[in-house]
Order: structure tokens, then C-alpha cells, then sequence
């Protein structure tokens, strides 16, 4: 899920003189390479409303998820603009801390008919939506894909299938890994957190067969399925992955990814234009791509479906502006610039329109991976995640609102056995502990 960004953005808006007429803009988001690109470009949205001025704070996923949520949670009104997920959009809209921008769209005839909202993908307008109004505008939209080094698999003799197995992706692990030469068979996400490794585990879990919750709200996680699939994940990273994996989140990965030490990676495919770029990665020109593995249970939920999103909080006293930046740095122009300043299409923010799929541009320097991304994005069921039924939305995630808690709190219990200070059985045992509580203090059992 990558892995994972918030952003928020603080606007005062200036009247009257020139000395007068300067908006502070304050932006806060996760450090991953396309919000580094926004930040590069914000001298572009500030050409067009020159009495805006943009300043950025830049922390942990982890760390500023919590500080968002809490302000917008408080309505403390610290910021304008707030980058939410999939996840966020529909509690915060339920909750009423968040804007619904529809009528924005209706009340704004020329930005309505510029930004396109009808261009958006189906998918990710309807993952942005409550009750039938959008909420948030998508930056960036993924699923998540397999990673491979084509020249170690040529070098020993392997073949990636267009639709890989856990096991198989396992097999090829053990054949690729030489720790001897910097190169590891697979990294994966180790570092706690419901957004950073319990973003693929959870693809893991449903697609060995498991589940968070049954129909009546009865935990899951000491079934079974889940100590298969906590199993295959410890073992596997142990085995065949770096040292020191409990720090290594989306970010961390994309690094070393690029830097040639890994074989394998699976996780979000907004990194394909990053490791398809010479100038960001030194294995542009061998690197592979292919679907997300599936398991021994199901074919469902082995790719998840997410979107970086910007929303405006309820708190905000600068409506206005604060839309106007939004569908700045979500539009079709936004796109086509962030092509422009990186030299090639393959880098523009992927996952959000279907013009950018359409594009010729597009299709000839993302033609690698970007059907992949498309159907992933497509196919990709919120609502039929898991081999059994359950009474939630979600692929990596529990879409209720205690989940950015309980997600954070198992994702440490699995980092405690993927270091060794913990075994699988007691990391369950905890995490089914945690789980039982939420259903029950939350009020989800009857």
C-alpha cells in the first residue's frame, strides 16, 4: 500500500494591496517520490494564483496519518487540505469531517468542465465516494504487483508466470538470493503499521483463505488461514530477505529495489514509473513486472486497491482556495507537466484517469507494467476480498474506523516475529486478543 502519504495544505487567504495579498500554503506529506515531484512543481500553481505562496513539511507515513486524523478528527483547523486514502475518505465522510465536493464542482462551472471529474476511473470515483457524492480527488491511484529482476531470472534459467503463486514466488526466492553479492531473493514490508506491512500481509492472509471477521463479528486471526499465512510470510522474509526488515516499509523497499538488491518485490504499483526511470533506479532497463501472487485459498484479494487522495476538512475557512489547489494538483494539465519535468510519461502519477491510459504517450513509456496496473485496478473487489463472507469492506484494511489502530497494533505483533523476539503462535494469540476487543467494545457484536 504503499504503501502511504498525507498531505495538508493551510490557506490564508491575502486582499488588497500587493503587500497584502499573500497566501501561506502549508503542505504536509509522506516522503515517496511523487510528492516530491508536487513539491518540485508547486511553483507552477503558484504562477497561476500568485498570491498563494506553498510551504511543505515532510514526516513519516505513520507519524502524520496520526497527526491528520487528529486534527481533522478535533476540527482544529490547522489545514485546508487534507491527503487522505481509500480508507480515511468514507469514515471521514460519514463523520462529517470532511467536505463533499460535488456541489464544489457544480457551483465552479469552468473548473468543473476543465478538471473532468467523469475522466476519474470508475473504481477509484466510487472508492472516493459516500452516498453518492465524491470526497476527495485522487493524486494517485494503485493496486499492488510483483517486482522481478529479469536478468537474475534469465541467469537462472526461471520464467515468471503471468499469474504467480505464493509458493512459486517462494521457489524463485531461494533460487535468486545470494546475500554474497548484495542481491536478496525478496523484500517485502516489515515495518509495523496498518498502512505499511499489514498492507501486504493482509493480501496474504485473504488469499491463503482468511479473514478478520466472520458474518456475526467473531475474530479470525487465530484460524488457521492466518497461521498459514503468517507462517509462509515470517519464513519467507527470514529466509530470503535483507537484514534489519522490521525498518523497511514502501519506501525503504523502493530503495533497495532500485539499487539492485532485491530480486523480488511485492507491493504498490504506483513504484513501476520510479523503477522503469535510469534516472531513479539502476535497474530500469531489467526490471519486470507481473500480477501479485495468490495463495492456496482464493484467487480474491491478492492486489489491493488504494488511492492518495486530497479532501478538504470541514474546519477549513478557505474553501475556495483550498479547491482550487486540489484540482490543480489532481488535473489532466497536472499530469501532463509531471511528464513533462520528468522527461518521460512513464512517470506521471498513475491510476487516476482514463485519458492517461488512452494516452499514446503513455501507452509507449508505461507499456510494461501499465495494463497490469489497469486491470489490477480494475478487477480489484473491495466487497469480495476474502473466501468466505464477512460483514466489511476492504482488501487491506477493515474499512471501520478503530481498524487504523488494530491494523498498527497486529502489524507490530508480526514485526515482533519476523525479528525473532516473538513466535507465530504468540503473535496470534495477541492479535486475536486485539481484534476481540474491537469487536466488542466497538459495538459491532449484537
Amino acid at each position: 500500500m504503499k504503501r502511504t502519504m498525507v498531505t495538508a495544505v493551510t490557506l490564508i487567504l491575502g486582499l488588497g494591496t500587493v503587500a497584502a495579498a499573500q497566501t501561506t500554503i502549508t503542505v504536509a506529506t509522506v516522503n515517496n517520490p511523487d510528492m516530491v515531484t508536487m513539491q518540485k512543481l508547486t511553483p507552477e500553481f503558484t504562477k497561476r494564483n500568485p498570491g498563494i505562496n506553498v510551504k511543505w513539511v515532510v514526516l513519516p507515513e505513520n507519524e502524520l496519518r496520526q497527526k491528520i486524523t487528529l486534527d481533522v478528527a478535533s476540527g482544529a483547523g490547522s489545514y485546508d487540505v487534507a491527503t487522505v486514502g481509500a480508507y480515511e475518505t468514507g469514515i471521514w465522510a460519514k463523520n462529517g469531517w470532511i467536505e463533499p465536493l460535488t456541489p464544489l464542482f457544480r457551483q465552479n462551472a469552468a473548473i468543473s468542465r476543465s478538471y473532468d471529474v467523469n475522466d476519474v476511473l470508475p473504481a477509484i470515483r466510487k472508492a472516493l465516494s459516500y452516498e453518492g457524492q465524491l470526497y476527495a480527488l485522487p493524486f494517485y491511484a494503485e493496486s499492488s504487483m510483483t517486482y522481478y529482476r529479469k536478468d537474475l531470472f534469465t541467469q537462472a534459467g526461471l520464467k515468471m508466470p503471468q499469474n504467480p503463486t505464493w509458493s512459486q514466488i517462494q521457489s524463485f526466492a531461494a533460487k535468486i538470493h545470494n546475500p554474497s553479492k548484495g542481491v536478496y531473493g525478496i523484500c517485502l514490508r516489515g515495518l509495523p503499521g496498518w498502512g505499511e506491512n499489514m498492507g501486504p500481509f493482509s493480501t496474504v492472509v485473504n488469499t491463503f483463505g482468511g479473514r478478520w471477521y466472520d458474518q456475526n463479528w467473531q475474530a479470525q486471526l487465530n484460524s488457521p488461514a492466518w497461521k498459514s499465512a503468517m507462517t509462509f510470510y515470517v519464513n519467507l522474509i527470514r529466509k530470503y530477505g535483507p537484514p534489519g526488515v522490521t525498518s523497511n516499509g514502501f519506501t525503504e523497499n523502493l530503495t533497495l529495489f532500485s539499487q539492485g538488491k532485491c530480486g523480488m518485490w511485492v507491493d504498490a504499483t504506483v513504484a513501476a514509473g520510479t523503477l522503469s526511470d535510469p534516472s531513479t533506479s539502476t535497474v530500469a532497463k531489467t526490471v519486470g513486472f507481473t500480477r501479485a501472487p495468490t495463495g492456496p485459498g482464493t484467487p480474491r484479494g491478492n492486489a489491493w486497491l488504494w488511492a492518495w487522495s486530497l479532501a478538504i476538512p470541514k474546519s477549513t475557512k478557505n474553501e475556495d482556495a483550498a479547491f482550487k489547489f486540489i484540482t490543480w494538483a489532481t488535473s489532466k494539465e497536472y499530469i501532463a507537466l509531471v511528464a513533462k519535468e520528468r522527461g518521460t510519461w512513464a512517470a506521471v502519477p498513475p491510476g487516476t484517469r482514463q485519458s492517461t491510459y488512452a494516452n499514446p504517450q503513455y501507452k509507449k513509456a508505461a507499456g510494461a507494467f501499465a495494463p497490469i496496473v489497469l486491470s489490477s485496478i480494475q478487477r480489484a473487489d473491495p466487497t469480495k476480498a476474502t473466501k468466505d463472507p464477512v460483514p466489511y469492506t476492504g482488501i487491506q484494511y477493515v474499512a471501520i474506523p478503530q481498524f487504523q489502530a488494530l491494523g498498527t497494533q497486529v502489524g507490530q505483533y508480526l514485526a515482533a516475529a519476523l525479528s525473532g523476539q516473538s513466535t507465530v503462535d504468540q503473535a496470534l494469540k495477541q492479535a486475536q486478543a486485539a481484534a476481540e476487543r474491537v469487536a466488542k467494545e466497538g459495538g459491532y457484536q449484537k
